[in-house]
């Protein structure tokens, strides 16, 4: 059965559970958005931000300017798709456990789910934590759900956010994204961490390629299934992934591939491919099947390597979709992030006490170099702030641009998604 037909079902019985459970829980539902609100992770915030202020406040002195890199890192590689688009789908839905035809990722749906929260949480409790650090009012914390795309929110009042100066109002739309990112570096660290373990241990050999996905409206649908280990293509062994890729080398759309697993021989007519339709396409994500060696299954079993197996996939999801929402996020368009980025430093009023402050923050930040360095860099900084002080931006201005930009970007990101994954979705009905 479709994945998608699960989800619908799920989103079927949420949705009318909501309907009939709103007047005892607190849940509001406005159009496709369904929101249930609770107080219990108010104190918990609270105790986070009061543990070491000054540290957050560190961390987002030096998130910020790693916010506006990022951003323009992501506003370059979103122009940039636009000229690959034609040759390969650039964007691609992170539903856990749904394998769109042409999409370039597909995200399990067990681990999936879970990295997916740790995104959610950790994006929303940075915003939190770094609005109360500010002294900025929560007025409300919850789970959200998106048609079926779940979500949380914390939802700072806004009032009390536009009295704060410019600094402190990019601390806190900057914390969600840098939250992200500092996540995906800790699961980087620790799924470095269970490999190199894993290698050095020598717990596991290779004995074949295991389908994690079978894509629908593919050549392989019907015939191959999620879980069988490939070890034979084509009368060639397949004992790892270079086995695996020697022997799939040559084949031309239309070719008859035979395909060994433990079920039996199967064989598979193949078709183009959806990102490139001179290449053949069989419409399987595999990845190396491993065993436990028997040395290591003599002394720890065999739960702990499962154990370091389920780990080091669920901190490598963590990693790639920490990274991916965290650096989306700072598109410069609201209601983004990068939006509400963008529009603040566009209306960033640098006065004589600011450019102070900003100077002695710099100055702590850079004094680790030799002088002549420290010198040369301070110079740049006071130029910028030169620049940034005599070229203010009026205000209307600047939400003109702000409202154009955003247009702009959510047209791109469309024309993306309709041209590289709505084709996808269609086959899949």
């Amino acid at each position: 059965m479709n994945v998608l037909w699960y989800y619908l079902i799920g989103f079927i019985i949420v949705w009318v559970l909501a309907f009939l459970l709103k007047d005892k829980f607190n849940i509001t539902i406005d159009g496709i958005v369904l929101m249930l609100k609770t107080d219990k992770l108010y104190n918990l915030i609270d105790r986070i931000a009061n543990l070491c202020p000054r540290v957050w406040t560190f961390i987002m002195n030096i998130g910020i300017p790693v916010g506006i890199f990022f951003m323009i890192i992501m506003v370059v590689s979103l122009i940039l798709s636009l000229q690959l688009m034609f040759e390969t789908p650039t964007v691609s839905l992170i539903l856990p456990g749904v394998d769109i035809p042409g999409s370039p990722l597909y995200i399990p749906f067990g681990t999936g789910l879970i990295a997916l929260a740790t995104v959610l949480v950790i994006h929303e409790g940075g915003h939190g934590i770094i609005a109360r650090v500010e002294g900025v009012s929560i007025k409300s914390v919850g789970l959200l759900l998106m048609v079926i795309i779940p979500g949380a929110f914390v939802e700072p009042d806004e009032d009390e956010i536009q009295k704060l100066n410019t600094i402190s109002k990019l601390r806190i739309y900057s914390a969600g994204p840098v939250f992200n990112i500092m996540l995906c570096i800790i699961s980087l660290v620790l799924a470095m961490l269970i490999g190199g373990f894993i290698a050095s241990e020598g717990v596991y050999t290779t004995d074949g390629m295991e389908i994690v996905s079978v894509v629908p409206a593919s050549p392989a649908e019907g015939i191959l299934t999620q879980g069988s280990v490939i070890t034979g293509v084509n009368n060639h062994a397949v004992h790892d992934y270079n086995s695996y890729i020697d022997s799939m080398k040559g084949l031309k759309v239309g070719d008859v591939v035979s395909i060994k697993t433990e079920s039996g021989t199967h064989d598979i007519k193949t078709s183009s491919n959806p990102n490139n339709a001179s290449l053949a396409y069989i419409g399987i994500r595999a990845n190396q099947h491993v065993v436990v060696t028997d040395s290591f299954a003599s002394k720890y079993g065999t739960f702990i390597p499962w154990l370091l197996s389920e780990l080091r996939e669920l901190f490598n999801l963590m990693f790639l979709l920490n990274f991916a929402v965290g650096t989306f996020n700072l598109l410069p368009m609201k209601p983004l992030d990068g939006g509400l980025i963008f529009e603040e430093l566009l209306k960033a009023d640098i006065t004589l006490n600011r450019r102070v402050e900003f100077n002695s923050t710099f100055n702590k930040f850079t004094k680790i170099f030799p002088m002549k360095i420290r010198c040369f860099l301070s110079r740049r900084f006071n130029s910028i702030l030169n620049f940034l002080s005599n070229h203010k931006i009026p205000e209307k201005l600047a939400d003109n641009i702000v409202r154009y930009t955003s247009t702009i970007f959510i047209f791109i990101l469309v024309v993306l998604i309709v041209y590289g994954m709505l084709p996808g979705i269609i086959k899949m009905f």
